[in-house]
């Protein structure tokens, strides 16, 4: 992990721009999600990148179009309303994730509702950190482990994420 760079956003733009030139006329929005979207988070340096689709009718087309940009679908991972895709050559970009979602989906609503939680809670973004840095050293070469060990705080934020949607 790295302390947050501002660069990180200018480098989520350059990407954003380039995958929205391949299949922006099938997506109605995109977002940065991940550590690097919020500012002053500590993070592993790699974008987090949300496409969002009307729905999942969309798809075909796509994967179609990203594959002929040297994309290649890897499903959903095991994460509900999220399509990973991988590039396959060097893109001149920072490392990144690009994930399709419907706008209804479940990963992306968490993403969204996480990332705004964090941004809105400076507390609660300080304690993330503070988890994620004890979990690196700890799990320094099993990033399954990493991962796992994060489950609990991510559940934890996405509960009260929910709450304050509630609330209001």
């Amino acid at each position: 992990m790295v302390p947050y760079d501002p660069a990180w956003k200018a480098e989520y733009r350059r990407i954003e721009a380039r995958i929205l030139d391949i299949a922006g006329d099938l997506i109605i929005g995109s977002e940065h999600v991940g550590s690097t979207s919020i500012e002053g988070l500590w993070a592993k340096p790699v974008i987090d990148l949300d496409l969002v689709m009307e729905s999942y009718d969309k798809l075909p087309e796509i994967i179609r179009r990203l594959q002929q940009f040297g994309y290649e679908h890897q499903g959903n991972l095991g994460i509900e309303g999220r399509e990973a895709f991988q590039s396959l050559q060097d893109d001149g970009f920072m490392k990144y994730h690009l994930y399709v979602c419907p706008k209804d989906g479940k990963g992306y609503r968490e993403h969204i509702a996480f990332r705004d939680y964090l941004r809105s809670h400076p507390s609660a973004r300080d304690e993330y950190q503070a988890v994620k840095q004890r979990l690196a050293e700890e799990f320094r070469y099993d990033i399954d482990a990493y991962c796992e060990g994060k489950t609990a705080f991510v559940q934890s934020i996405l509960q009260k994420a929910a709450q304050n949607r509630n609330t209001i």
